[in-house]
């Protein structure tokens, strides 16, 4: 089950942004930005969304930015403990599908370029790279997926 973040949850938001994010410290050289996101805030402006397993346990979230012409996938995670089980793939699909019902054409984000994984990933799930930049200290890859 995904259902939107309560303030309840922010605690598990950082757990798992800790958990999920860690490995990437060494390689990035510094904490990614997810492990240090205004989680109150995010859930006050309703751009959280939490999966849930079957007890009602959090498992993992997807952070959605609604943005005049996109949705902006800004960041997801999936708890250690709950890692292999497709729950990655389905919160990227929950924004999606946010896009979609906003009457959104297209979903963007951006990962590190030291996160290898997400670069192979990305377009398996049908995004296309659009640039690479430096963002804030991050060395970025973009990409967009045109939402059908």
């Amino acid at each position: 089950m995904i259902r939107l973040a309560r303030p309840a949850d922010a605690a598990f938001l950082r757990a798992c942004a800790e958990a999920a994010y860690a490995r990437y410290v060494p390689e990035i050289g510094r904490r990614p930005a997810p492990m240090d996101a205004d989680f109150p805030a995010q859930i006050a402006a309703g751009q959280v969304s939490v999966a849930e397993d079957v007890q009602g346990m959090p498992q993992g979230y997807v952070v959605c930015v609604p943005r005049a012409d996109h949705m902006l996938l800004e960041s997801v995670a999936v708890h250690p403990r709950a890692v292999g089980q497709g729950l990655g793939r389905l919160l990227i699909a929950h924004c999606e599908t946010l896009a979609r019902a906003q009457a959104l054409p297209e979903v963007r984000l951006y990962t590190n370029a030291k996160m290898a994984a997400n670069l192979g990933l990305y377009p398996h799930l049908g995004y296309r790279e659009t640039g690479r930049g430096v963002e804030n200290g991050f060395d970025r890859v973009y990409f967009a997926k045109v939402l059908g």
